[in-house]
């Protein structure tokens, strides 16, 4: 889902970034009225851990593959806006460093996985739960989370190239909707897994399940 150079026009990545730009410094604003000395062993652990899940890419459909993007993992266990800042340094460092996803498309992927994959999906799993209440299904809410945040942040993917005339909505979106729907399960598995774990054997560290 990382968008390379060269994919956005100037005014799609320029947009982008000024967004995610204004939602990263709204939440480092926040992030000073916390209590983060408790909280910064999470939160690199919760960022390496999306760091090394994302590098391992696993086949879909027609030579394609696809990888974890853990906007929910971090939502859950952090909270939506130091989820999204936690997002936000794996994909600088992954732009940077290994050049998965482009400097100028930085913004607009920051926007897709890190704004609405995490702040976004701490909403769609506060939703989930309301319908799906009561630990024994607390999986069922964490699945549905993590495969709608995937193919939220996909549409989102397909409609800046369509903005940007590199591909047609038309086209684009069928597209990665149904790579990605694929890629949710995945998405599900992996953040199911962990989070029912971290539950069962340190829930006191799981920011979402205090409210």
């Amino acid at each position: 889902m990382h968008i390379p150079d060269g994919f956005l026009d100037a005014k799609t990545w320029v947009g982008m970034t000024v967004i995610s730009g204004a939602s990263l410094a709204l939440a480092l604003k926040g992030l000073k009225r916390e209590k983060l000395v408790n909280r910064i062993p999470i939160i690199g652990m919760t960022a390496a851990f999306i760091f090394a899940a994302q590098m391992l890419n696993f086949p879909v459909a027609g030579g394609t593959s696809g990888h974890f993007m853990g906007g929910i993992l971090a939502s859950v266990l952090l909270g939506p806006w130091t989820g999204m800042i936690a997002m936000a340094l794996v994909l600088i460092v992954q732009c940077l460093i290994f050049q998965d996803g482009g400097l100028t498309a930085l913004g607009a992927n920051i926007f897709n996985m890190g704004l609405v994959g995490s702040a976004g999906g701490y909403y769609l799993y506060g939703f989930f739960r309301l319908l799906i209440w009561g630990d024994r299904t607390r999986p069922v809410a964490y699945a549905l989370a993590s495969w709608s945040s995937v193919m939220l942040a996909a549409a989102l993917t397909a409609i800046e190239l369509s903005i940007s005339g590199t591909i047609k909505l038309s086209v684009g979106l069928p597209a990665m909707l149904s790579v990605h729907a694929i890629i949710g399960i995945g998405e599900a598995a992996i953040t199911t897994v962990a989070l029912m774990t971290l539950w069962r054997i340190r829930p006191e560290i799981m920011t979402m399940e205090k409210y």
